[in-house]
């Protein structure tokens, strides 16, 4: 197989000739001990911190970074002077239940991240097609316009649809334009495919923000007829971080700019292939590199990739909040094919807000989640779906 997008542009971007596993982490150590020359230089909040570590090893015997400590005190986190931020990330991330979190990126943050997201979306959109971009643009160097920057430089037209219209307006964008691809939440694209009036023009979509539960994953490639190309992003390490290569068996990470970790419930690291919370050192940020930032989500590592690309690889990620898992609830209701979209709440009692095709299933429903939330009283009301209706999830799927 083919050298991935990704280890081109770490060439590319790195003045590298080639990519090895024992350059790609001398390159990593370099950065880091950069990085905590800075840190140190900056006197923030990892002023305790050394200057300098030996090896990559040593990362593991600092301490960790957490998502309350960021949102207490962003500013002491933030390495450049104010003139030098291109683009701020306010408020609390959709979906989750942590206080809210201030991210700060100069232009050379975003513009690596549009040459990141330019080799992850390189692997399924060639030059002169279109891609349908089903995520917010908040302005420049916000998340629609860096996907459309990174489309653009692929030779790609962007078609920017946005996030949170109703189905009759995106569905008639997509008999509009006839995208060829699809750039947004996977349960969106899912609710796309079923309300459609007919098959799509889709082919291929890379699927990101949000949990992909291997029900919605089958239902859609039996959709487009096609494998998805998940992403794995969040604000803190540069909106993006890891990318599906054409082996389709893991994502792999930007390492370059970001150093992996996965650990246990005591915190200890854990080897190559066991399951925990990933933690990740983003060295290649120049506005705000954090140090062992513990991200909340769950996967492991991957041995190598069949592909044969260098960088490590990343399972799915899913995140474990609240008593009741959103993500077993989507995969298991979304295999009723006429189901469009549903909230759910838990207040003791398990409530399931739920569109259909036909406004009917009720009863399937509530059988179907009492089986996944066994013990657990279920109520559901059930409405047919409107052409007129949005989206029931203005960002991530969670138990309200």
């Amino acid at each position: 197989m083919k050298r991935t997008r990704l280890d081109n542009w770490i060439c590319e971007t790195e003045s590298l000739p080639r990519l090895t596993r024992e350059g790609l982490e001398a390159l990593q150590l370099k950065r880091l001990n950069e990085t905590l020359a800075r840190l140190k230089e900056r006197g923030g909040i990892y002023a305790a911190y050394p200057a300098r570590l030996d090896n990559l090893a040593q990362l593991a015997q600092l301490p960790f970074t957490t998502p309350a400590m960021l949102a207490k005190s962003p500013g002491s986190f933030l390495l450049t002077s104010q003139s030098e931020v291109s683009r701020v990330i306010s408020g609390a991330t959709s979906g989750t239940t942590g206080p809210a979190k201030r991210v700060f990126y100069t232009r050379r943050d975003t513009e690596n991240t549009v040459g990141f997201f330019a080799a992850g979306i390189g692997e399924m959109l060639s030059p002169g097609e279109k891609c349908l971009i089903a995520f917010p643009f908040s302005g420049p160097f916000g998340l629609g316009d860096l996907i459309a920057k990174a489309v653009e430089k692929l030779g790609g037209i962007p078609i920017r649809a946005g996030f949170g219209g109703s189905w009759a307006d995106l569905s008639a964008l997509v008999e509009q334009t006839q995208p060829e691809t699809y750039i947004g939440f996977p349960v969106s694209l899912l609710g796309l495919c079923r309300m459609y009036n007919g098959p799509v023009p889709i082919e291929r979509a890379l699927v990101s923000g949000d949990a992909c539960p291997k029900c919605v994953v089958e239902a859609l490639e039996a959709a487009l007829g096609s494998k998805l190309y998940p992403h794995y992003g969040s604000r803190e390490c540069g909106l993006g971080g890891a990318v599906t290569c054409p082996a389709f068996e893991g994502m792999h990470l930007r390492e370059n700019h970001i150093i992996p970790e996965i650990i246990g419930e005591n915190g200890q690291v854990l080897p190559e292939g066991e399951y925990g919370e990933l933690v990740i050192t983003t060295v290649g940020l120049e506005a705000m590199p954090l140090i062992r930032y513990r991200t909340g989500d769950f996967t492991r590592i991957l041995p190598p990739c069949p592909c044969g690309g260098v960088t490590r690889r990343i399972d799915t990620v899913s995140r474990r909040e609240g008593t009741i898992s959103m993500e077993d609830l989507d995969s298991a209701l979304f295999s009723l094919e006429a189901l469009i979209d549903y909230r759910a709440s838990f207040d003791g009692t398990l409530h399931l807000e739920a569109k259909t095709l036909n406004g009917s299933g009720g009863k399937w429903l509530e059988e179907t989640a009492r089986k996944v939330c066994p013990g657990k009283a279920v109520t559901v009301q059930v409405l047919p779906a409107r052409p007129e209706d949005v989206p029931m999830y203005l960002g991530k799927r969670h138990v309200c």
